[in-house]
């Protein structure tokens, strides 16, 4: 007898895909959002983003063999995306929205820092250490050589380093 959540769900809907989407909701999500607002630097925006990448990894899941790394991607696609489509009304719209909560001043001067980098040191940044991942998989994730990635590092350490500096 099919559960109420098996009942509700799509039809079609496979139910292992479901139970495989939600076991990488709870181990990603937090991680996800956290990653998608470092890059895009708004809460509300991160929250859609990742909405948005679960949905997509749920038609993924059974072509691909890593689905967190598929999901990794995603989101960075979609931030990469949304800074390209930012215009005029977007910018309006996240002056309307409530502001972010205060962070403390030596946070806040690091997260202006950090926001102030290239998009692609930022992303090189954030993958490497707040996701914690080695240089090669962020240079997989971003398509892009290991080399590059390490001098993106590099430069971007130096200039969160110069700019923080007292």
């Amino acid at each position: 007898m099919p559960t109420e959540a098996h009942a509700a769900a799509p039809t079609g809907a496979d139910p292992d895909r479901r139970d495989r989407l939600a076991a990488l909701y709870r181990e990603e999500h937090a991680d996800m959002v956290r990653l998608a607002h470092l890059l895009t630097g708004s809460s509300a925006t991160a929250e859609d983003l990742v909405h948005e990448a679960f949905l997509r990894v749920y038609d993924a899941i059974g072509r691909t063999e890593r689905p967190g790394a598929y999901l990794r991607r995603t989101v960075v696609n979609l931030c990469h995306s949304h800074h390209r489509r930012r215009g005029v009304e977007a910018r309006w719209r996240e002056r309307q929205a409530p502001p972010e909560p205060a962070l403390p001043p030596e946070l806040d001067e690091t997260w202006r820092a950090i926001q102030a980098l290239p998009t692609h040191q930022r992303e090189a940044l954030v993958l490497r250490f707040h996701l914690d991942l080695k240089v090669a998989d962020v240079a997989a994730l971003l398509g892009r050589p290991v080399g590059t990635v390490k001098s993106d590092i590099h430069r971007g350490l130096a200039a969160l380093t110069e700019e923080l500096a007292p």
